[in-house]
């Protein structure tokens, strides 16, 4: 069942790759204007990215980019986020010399998903994935950093209960928004959800060298898709 219905999108791919890249353009540039004028701290400004781009997911959705278009996009950003742990492109996005991998793994996984979920005809688990990543590990990330009072150690590294919990909320949130929208069954939904954002949480927390940027989102989508279309239904 539909519960909202989104006014129709255009057709044309030049239109759709030009509104696409004007939405990421204005993230870039809010970053960069960010870092230049209100704080010099690169974490927030990674951040700003992080959660910003990861929307663009929405826009394919409504506008139902072709398949090709978006796993293009997908290997396109990948090579650029490898370029720029060496050079310094997208100094926003990822400094040069960072051991993590985060954001190149971020770029992998809109295309896995895009490939797997746009042929099937349910986008929704791809958003699923991707929002999960950007705002739930995203706001974690920033509130942990700024309100983290009890910390934790997994594997050396350092969490906070405050983070894993927000973590856990605003992915709860995510998905379940999403699935009432696409299916509107309450108590199907509720039970994605919380159970859902709970496990996402558990790998985040578990995850080094950023590789949470592909665990989290191919996971919350898998288990989004298996929930809903074979388990709950």
């Amino acid at each position: 069942m539909t519960v909202l219905a989104l006014p129709s999108p255009p057709t044309s791919i030049t239109l759709q790759l030009l509104l696409v890249g004007i939405w990421l353009g204005i993230v870039i540039g809010s970053a960069e204007l960010l870092k230049r004028l209100i704080t010099t701290d690169p974490e927030i400004t990674r951040k700003v990215v992080h959660i910003g781009t990861g929307n663009v997911i929405l826009l394919a959705w409504w506008l139902d980019v072709p398949t090709w278009v978006g796993i293009a996009a997908s290997v396109i950003f990948s090579i650029v986020t490898l370029l720029s742990y060496r050079y310094p492109i997208l100094s926003s996005v990822s400094g040069v010399g960072r051991k993590s991998l985060g954001t190149f793994f971020y770029a992998l996984s809109i295309g896995i998903l895009i490939a797997w979920f746009w042929p099937l005809k349910l986008p929704q688990y791809a958003a699923i994935g991707i929002l999960t990543m950007t705002w739930g590990d995203g706001l974690a990330a920033l509130i942990g950093q700024r309100f983290g009072r009890h910390p934790y150690q997994v594997w050396g590294m350092k969490k906070s209960w405050e983070g894993s919990l927000s973590m856990a909320g605003v992915s709860c949130l995510i998905i379940y928004g999403i699935l009432w929208i696409t299916q509107g069954n309450i108590t199907a939904t509720w039970i994605s959800a919380v159970a859902i954002s709970v496990i996402v949480s558990t790998l985040e927390a578990f995850s080094k060298w950023g590789i949470d940027n592909l665990t989290v989102p191919i996971a919350s989508a898998a288990l989004g898709f298996v929930f809903n279309e074979f388990w709950l239904t």
